[in-house]
C-alpha cells in the first residue's frame, strides 16, 4: 500500500494551477461547446464545420492531407466522413492517379451548409476573440502552433 505523504495533496493544487495540457485541454473543451452550440442550428458540431472547411479547396484533397491538417489519425477522419456522406454533404473518391488513395470533396449540398454556417461562425469566432484580453489572438495562435 503507497503512502498518502509519497503524493501530497500540494502537488495536486500544483498541476491544477500550472498544468499546460490541463488548461489547453480545458479551454479547447470550452471552445468546443460554444461553437457545437452555436453551429447545432445548423445541424453541424464544431468538427463536422472544419472537417468540411478543410475540403473548400480547388482541387479535393487527399484523406492523409486533411488528416495532417486536422491532426487527426486516418481511421478517425474515415469515421467522422462516414455521417457526412450519408447526408449527402461530401464525397469519397479513389484518386485514379493513385488507387490505394481517397480523394474527399464537398457535395453542392455540403457547400450549401457551409455558406449557411460561416455567419454562425463568424458570430462565435468575433465572440470568442473578444473574450481573449490578455493578450491578442494572433499571438494565442501563435502560442498554440507552437505546441503542435
Amino acid at each position: 500500500m503507497s503512502n498518502p505523504d509519497d503524493l501530497p495533496f500540494d502537488l495536486t493544487i500544483r498541476v491544477r494551477d500550472l498544468c499546460v495540457c490541463l488548461h489547453v485541454q480545458r479551454a479547447a473543451r470550452a471552445v468546443a461547446r460554444r461553437y457545437d452550440d452555436a453551429l447545432r442550428p445548423a445541424g453541424l458540431t464544431n468538427g463536422q464545420f472544419s472537417l468540411m472547411m478543410s475540403l473548400n479547396r480547388p482541387t479535393p484533397p487527399s484523406i492523409r492531407s486533411v488528416s495532417t491538417l486536422l491532426a487527426m489519425d486516418r481511421t478517425t477522419l474515415t469515421a467522422n466522413l462516414k455521417p457526412l456522406e450519408r447526408r449527402g454533404l461530401v464525397t469519397v473518391a479513389v484518386d485514379e492517379s493513385d488507387r490505394r488513395s481517397r480523394l474527399l470533396a464537398l457535395t453542392d449540398a455540403g457547400r450549401a451548409l457551409l455558406i449557411e454556417a460561416m455567419p454562425i461562425w463568424e458570430r462565435t469566432h468575433a465572440e470568442l476573440e473578444a473574450l481573449i484580453t490578455a493578450s491578442d489572438p494572433d499571438t494565442l495562435r501563435a502560442d498554440l502552433r507552437a505546441l503542435s
